[in-house]
């Protein structure tokens, strides 16, 4: 007698827009970068501090010679402020941008596809959602490093005086959590180091110039300057220049949550991008 049996119902694999699935299994990965870098930190801190530190005392200081003070709008309204301090406080903005973008980029990339550290890894009780995590952390945190040294050499430099710069400190690395997980969306997608010259050419260069780091919003036209209040670096610098100033930011919900949905925004499809490289 035959036995007629049921086809066996295919396997559904979870889609790659499925919620992200963390655990504190990120810690160890956390830690191995760490330990890792701990060899290079000094020529790695002295590598992202030069190149803000240059912008500060060229434009800072040669630049700040020729144009003296600038109109900011704050909460006590028009206010002219040193060129220096001005630009000191976009730059320390710029500074975090960079850095998380640079380790969420060439050193991520570098572990993920050129070393396999990440298929390493994923051979331990690691998942992948844990990978991406610690790699966004740790980016973040190694961009707090840089942007402390340099808010050192500010504070040496007696740029600002202001007691409210101890709240800058957890912004920036707010700062530096949006940037390394919109660099993480470009490490997934990239075949090699030469994709990431579109990111800095195409994104984080025009956004350095139109963010307010140079100059204020306010000398744009008013639809790009518009445009440009949307962009993550202007509401940084928009919650950090103030505090340099000893005021208190402007619409500083309204700032923060756009960072915010930028952060969330770019970890969701960074992670969706990553598992479905991982799936092929």
């Amino acid at each position: 007698m035959t036995t007629l049996r049921t086809p066996a119902k295919p396997t559904l694999q979870p889609g790659i827009w499925r919620a992200p699935i963390l655990s504190l299994r990120f810690w160890p990965v956390f830690q191995r970068n760490l330990l890792v870098w701990r060899k290079l930190a000094i020529p790695s801190l002295v590598g992202n501090i030069a190149e803000p530190l240059m912008w500060l005392v060229a434009f800072g200081y040669g630049m700040g010679a020729l144009v003296g003070h600038v109109n900011v709008v704050g909460a006590q309204g028009a206010q002219q402020v040193p060129y220096i301090l001005f630009l000191a406080s976009g730059a320390i903005c710029m500074s975090a941008m960079q850095a998380a973008s640079f380790e969420a980029l060439y050193s991520a990339f570098s572990r993920m596809h050129v070393q396999k550290t990440w298929d390493s890894i994923l051979n331990a009780p690691v998942g992948l959602d844990d990978i991406v995590l610690a790699e966004m952390l740790w980016a973040a945190f190694k961009s707090l490093f840089t942007v402390t040294a340099i808010l050192g050499v500010m504070l040496a430099l007696q740029i600002s005086h202001s007691p409210k710069l101890l709240l800058a400190w957890p912004i920036l690395l707010g700062v530096g959590i949006t940037f390394s997980c919109i660099a993480l969306v470009f490490n997934a997608l990239a075949k090699g180091y030469d994709f990431f010259t579109y990111y800095f050419t195409l994104f984080l260069t025009p956004m350095m110039f139109l963010s307010g780091v140079f100059f204020p919003l306010e000398q744009l036209p008013r639809m790009m300057q518009a445009a440009a209040s949307w962009l993550p670096l202007s509401n940084a610098v928009a919650l950090v220049r103030p505090l340099f100033m000893d005021q208190w930011p402007q619409d500083a919900a309204r700032h923060a949550l756009v960072l915010l949905v930028y952060t969330v925004a770019a970890f969701w499809l960074a992670l969706a991008l990553t598992r479905k490289r991982f799936q092929r």
